[in-house]
């Protein structure tokens, strides 16, 4: 069993030091990213299905021409290559997760690592 608290993992400078708790091929890898305030993920999409969860703070965030506002304990789900964006104005802390992963098409030309 692993576990971690994620109110007490440093991200110190936002969302340029995201933590990877866990990451393995074929199966998933979670990410807890710290956004200070006014910190934005912009416009992106990735290959693999991803579930976002608010851990502390407010977010908004866009996709399909939709937006959201939510707090802590709100969870959103995405699509492979789903284009969305998540913003916020007072700082907050939300937990990603990827799977598969890599997904299809993640390393461009068939290189890289997933570690």
């Amino acid at each position: 069993m692993q576990s971690w608290n994620l109110m007490e993992i440093e991200t110190p400078d936002g969302s340029r030091s995201p933590v990877v708790l866990h990451s393995e091929v074929g199966q998933a890898r979670t990410v807890l990213i710290g956004l200070e305030p006014g910190q934005e993920l912009g416009d992106h999409q990735v290959k693999e299905a991803a579930l976002l969860v608010v851990v502390k703070g407010d977010v908004r965030v866009a996709a399909g021409g939709e937006h959201v506002d939510a707090s802590a304990g709100t969870v959103f789900r995405f699509d492979p290559d789903e284009r969305h964006a998540v913003s916020t104005d007072r700082g907050a802390r939300v937990l990603l997760v990827l799977a598969p992963w890599p997904g299809p098409g993640h390393y461009r030309g068939g290189g890289g690592s997933a570690d």
